[in-house]
């Protein structure tokens, strides 16, 4: 009988054990917080990654391999990817990263977010260290509206400026893989591989336009 007890006792406490085990909230702390290193986006079916975790580069080529009529970019932060569109539709598809806090808007200058709006390509360089630098018309007459409502609204310091010098660039020699990861180390710059910035200077020129959106 004792024996019979014992076991019985056992039983019910390992049933408790598995059902504490199987309740995923209860095996994190609400106020554990993970260490920051890089910030990897869920995949979707138009943003498929390989065995090991890494996007591959998307690119669509035509026959000619030329553009036809007017080209323009979108960025979109939350694909973490740039595109470029001429009259025929999709041409070609790239990789990036952005600031520290990629998916949000840029307020003010030192804040390491990547601006959302409109913009143009007011025209490119070489890099010393970046490869190629396609500098944008940051900031704009939305991007100033946005800033002054933040700051009367009190959301950005009064002694706060906007900033400027945001641009689309590579990544040092070497660090190709920050693309690979989504490592999102710019100060609010768009960063894409060297090999794809020079593809991408190939399309864009003063004037075309860039769009970021989330």
């Amino acid at each position: 009988m004792k024996l019979f007890t014992t076991l019985l006792l056992l039983v019910t406490v390992l049933s408790m054990a598995c059902s504490t085990n199987s309740n995923p909230v209860s095996s994190v702390p609400e106020t554990s917080t993970a260490t920051p290193v890089a910030y990897k986006p869920i995949v979707t079916s138009t943003t498929k990654a390989d065995k090991s975790g890494i996007r591959p580069m998307q690119k669509y080529y035509r026959p000619t391999g030329t553009t036809s009529g007017p080209v323009r970019i979108i960025i979109d932060k939350s694909d973490f990817e740039l595109r470029v569109y001429d009259s025929k539709g999709l041409l070609a598809a790239y990789p990036v990263v952005f600031g520290l806090k990629p998916l949000e808007d840029k307020f003010m200058q030192g804040d390491r977010r990547t601006p959302e709006g409109s913009f143009k390509i007011a025209y490119s360089k070489e890099h010393q260290l970046w490869r190629k630098m396609l500098m944008l018309d940051y900031p704009t007459t939305e991007s100033l509206i946005k800033y002054k409502l933040r700051k009367k609204d009190g959301l950005i310091p009064a002694n706060a400026s906007i900033g400027n010098g945001i641009g689309i660039h590579g990544v040092e020699r070497g660090n190709d893989y920050f693309i690979d990861r989504y490592y999102n180390w710019t100060n609010g710059c768009i960063s894409l591989k060297n090999t794809h910035i020079d593809d991408l200077a190939r399309y864009a020129k003063a004037g075309t336009i860039v769009t970021i959106q989330k």
